[in-house]
């Protein structure tokens, strides 16, 4: 913590609260005898999770060819190269500084659920090429789909199988609040569908910007149904009149919503800044050019600066998020319901 700024008297604070820690075990009506824990923080404690991220946050330094994604305990290393076989020298490189850093912070490498996937073009996996990552003489397990932070991934970053999981998560929510919709007034209904519902929708749904109208509308549909079972609607009223009068953005303009909502807080210091969000001038951003034959059109770096150059200046021109969050759902009701 010295390392990180961190005053003496921080340091000497968090060094009593953490030295000398006694434990012991209940087990079938018996306490084990005391021990003295050597290493490590009180389980369920509120410090844990953030002295744990200081304590790992210095495994990035080890890497000089690859990155790496962390996220609590998770972490996830990347690399791109010309060739699989490139990518395969390169990754196991990496993973040797790595297991090394693991070792000597006397922390666990969970091999068993350590996976590798290769991302890439259909064409490009069209022989089902295959890496030979290797930690500590056994063989990382290479999949076509994984799950990383509650999203579901596949390799050719379609995003089908994590669309498939969210319509039946948001199924499942929908037919227990239709079993009691009758006994409950309508405000207490429409927050079970919020929570249970639609918060499946809003979990990283900026990922799916850009996706084909025939993936969306697979989302579209389960939020249609949830909200004819809210209005208690027929199933052939006209949806758009029933959306318009919840005031649920449809789809397309929820995960746009997210989008901007980045983008306004990466160009105001809200959030991690994006080297790709370059301005042409104070309100315009740069958009990169790309290849009409990949799906670069789908990526933030493109997508970002195209949907904020679409917004009225009175919106770039928010001077604060609740202001530019309030301007920006009108903007885009306007464009949902007109």
């Amino acid at each position: 913590m010295q390392c990180y700024g961190f005053s003496s008297a921080a340091s000497i604070w968090l060094q009593n609260y953490l030295i000398n820690r006694r434990q012991t075990v209940f087990f079938n009506g018996s306490l084990s005898e005391e021990k003295t824990v050597c290493c490590g923080i009180p389980q369920g404690s509120c410090l844990g999770p953030l002295l744990f991220s200081i304590y790992i946050n210095d495994l990035p330094l080890v890497l000089r060819k690859a990155k790496i994604a962390m996220y609590a305990d998770d972490s996830t290393i990347y690399s791109s190269q010309s060739t699989v076989q490139e990518l395969e020298n390169v990754l196991m490189e990496e993973l040797k500084p790595v297991i090394e850093w693991v070792t000597n912070n006397k922390l666990v490498l969970n091999i068993s659920q350590t996976k590798s996937i290769l991302f890439g073009t259909r064409y490009m996996l069209l022989n089902e090429p295959r890496l030979n990552i290797v930690v500590k003489d056994i063989n990382v397990a290479q999949v076509q789909e994984t799950k990383l932070l509650g999203i579901e991934v596949d390799n050719k970053l379609s995003w089908s199988s994590h669309i498939k999981a969210v319509v039946r998560r948001m199924g499942r929510g929908l037919s227990m609040v239709r079993r009691c919709s009758n006994m409950l007034p309508f405000n207490m209904t429409a927050d079970v569908i919020k929570t249970v519902v639609l918060s499946q929708l809003d979990y990283c749904d900026a990922l799916l910007a850009g996706c084909p109208a025939s993936s969306i509308n697979k989302l579209q549909l389960v939020q249609n149904a949830a909200a004819r079972v809210l209005t208690r609607s027929r199933k052939y009223d006209h949806i758009t009149s029933i959306l318009s009068s919840l005031h649920w953005l449809p789809i397309k303009f929820r995960i746009n919503y997210k989008v901007l909502l980045m983008t306004y807080k990466a160009l105001n210091g809200l959030a991690p800044g994006y080297r790709s969000l370059r301005s042409l001038n104070s309100r315009i951003l740069v958009i990169p050019r790309i290849s009409k034959t990949t799906k670069g059109g789908r990526a933030f770096s493109h997508l970002a600066p195209k949907l904020w150059n679409g917004l009225p200046d009175i919106v770039r021109g928010s001077d604060s998020l609740s202001q530019f969050k309030t301007r920006l759902k009108t903007h885009l009701f306007s464009q949902a319901f007109t």
